[in-house]
């Protein structure tokens, strides 16, 4: 383990308050200050020598130092420009950092890690969060673990059970088993967001539910479904189908789902049996 890595609380804040660093709002960016969140995101991520971890919007650095400190070899992904040359100064004698200049939401994991299996560690920015770890989850050289910051709204989401589902939540249930391990006050971060944020942990699946091919097909036929979440299942895929209701109600109850239900009831497997009864 790396020693002496980590600044105090207090350094970071006056860090920020002479920097010329001034947290932009299309980026999502508010600065991370408080030391015992990184150290608990870094105690959930499970990290070890030998470990491999991408952390997404580095930021000025706060959780690359305590990820740094664990050991583990850092790769950052950060976008912004005079951040990047901030982090490249700044962290300059850790060899176990690299940084990528890069759109998080464009990177192809088996590039980025040279097909090494890896972890992901993140404060994400709060505008992009769920288009990154759709892409993360949905690549072909998936994380074995993704321990991420998040708006406490998105992680709820996220880790819903079937009442309170969203397209977001069938993505995150069929790729990983997930859990919120801590809520974040807004009060630790610079500029205070006006919302409260929490870390979720996911563990990726090592094996998916059903073929390739349902699987699209279940998120197509989601996709219709949760665009008229107020309606039935049945009403919303045939008028998404531009089927009969009479038709749908037979397809469903064949796949052992109930046509009056409502999309945000229905669980992976569910949806899977329906993408195997409409291929």
């Amino acid at each position: 383990m790396t020693t002496n890595v980590q600044r105090s609380s207090q350094e970071w804040h006056e860090l920020l308050t002479r920097s010329r660093f001034k947290p932009t709002k299309s980026m999502g960016q508010n600065f991370l200050t408080d030391i015992s969140v990184v150290e608990d995101i870094t105690r959930f991520a499970d990290l070890d020598a030998d470990d491999l971890v991408v952390e997404i919007g580095p930021g000025l650095g706060i959780l690359t130092r305590q990820l740094i400190a664990s050991g583990a070899e850092v790769i950052g992904v950060e976008l912004d420009r005079e951040l990047a040359r901030f982090l490249r100064e700044d962290l300059r004698e850790y060899r176990t950092f690299r940084l990528v200049e890069q759109d998080a939401r464009y990177i192809v994991p088996e590039i980025l890690t040279d097909n090494r299996p890896y972890k992901v560690a993140a404060n994400l920015p709060y505008s992009v969060a769920t288009v990154i770890l759709r892409n993360l989850m949905e690549s072909g050289h998936p994380p074995t673990r993704m321990t991420v910051m998040v708006q406490r709204e998105v992680a709820e989401r996220m880790t819903a059970d079937p009442g309170q589902m969203s397209l977001l939540g069938l993505a995150t249930d069929l790729y990983a088993d997930s859990e919120i391990v801590l809520i974040v006050p807004a009060t630790v971060f610079v500029p205070p967001p006006k919302v409260e944020s929490a870390v979720v942990r996911m563990d990726i699946r090592p094996e998916l539910r059903g073929t390739a091919t349902q699987r699209d097909r279940m998120f197509e036929l989601a996709t219709m479904a949760f665009q008229r979440k107020r309606k039935t299942v049945s009403n919303g895929l045939a008028m998404g189908l531009n089927r009969s209701k009479q038709e749908l109600d037979i397809i469903l109850e064949s796949a052992g789902v109930d046509p009056m239900r409502r999309p945000q009831t229905l669980n992976v497997d569910e949806w899977l049996k329906i993408a195997a009864s409409l291929p």
